[in-house]
């Protein structure tokens, strides 16, 4: 599913992240940005072994050695993908809403895309992050991620927002979520199904 928000575009689909050729993707990592499962293992492997080192520096100059707090984010060159770099974030693990989770969720997409603003990067791919193993409930990832990147793509010109999904399922639930904030703001923008 493709929309465009302004003069961006903002497309779902399902696919390997690793794979993407946008200027930049999204690592929903954890806070030693040194590697995990899922998402953050998978974009370490395909990058290779330079994404560590790059990560260790990161964690000794920008981070005083410290763990990068949840819903904030860093950028590291992209080593061995396709896209030129990395935007590292850490998502919430979902207690049930008690934690702010929702507010650190939607940072991780704000502080995402400003670094990429900042970068001058004109694209980016987002995982679903958080809905993994960190169990943030996927319909509310799903409605908190889109609302926040609409709501940056009507402020700002970027250029092309793509989120890859890993699953038919997942790709359901976004469109559902996209479709709502769709009628909700009232209109349909430029909507072109793939």
């Amino acid at each position: 599913m493709d929309v465009t928000i302004g003069q961006n575009g903002l497309k779902l689909m399902v696919g390997d992240i690793t794979m993407q050729r946008t200027d930049a993707i999204v690592n929903a990592a954890n806070g030693t940005l040194l590697g995990g499962g899922g998402v953050d293992g998978a974009i370490h492997r395909a990058a290779g072994d330079e994404l560590l080192q790059a990560c260790k520096r990161v964690r000794e100059k920008e981070l005083s050695k410290k763990e990068l707090p949840t819903g904030e984010a860093v950028i590291t060159r992209g080593y061995n993908l396709a896209a030129g770099y990395v935007i590292h974030t850490v998502g919430p693990v979902w207690q049930g809403g008690t934690a702010n989770e929702p507010e650190l969720l939607a940072s991780c997409y704000q502080n995402g895309m400003q670094l990429a603003l900042q970068h001058k990067l004109t694209s980016i791919s987002f995982p679903s992050i958080s809905t993994g193993v960190y169990r943030f409930p996927i319909e509310l990832a799903a409605d908190i991620a889109l609302g926040t990147l609409v709501a940056f793509l009507k402020e700002h010109h970027f250029g092309q927002v793509v989120i890859v999904l890993f699953s038919e399922a997942d790709y359901d639930v976004y469109t559902s979520s996209l479709k709502k904030i769709i009628d909700e703001k009232g209109g349909t923008p430029n909507e072109t199904h793939l």
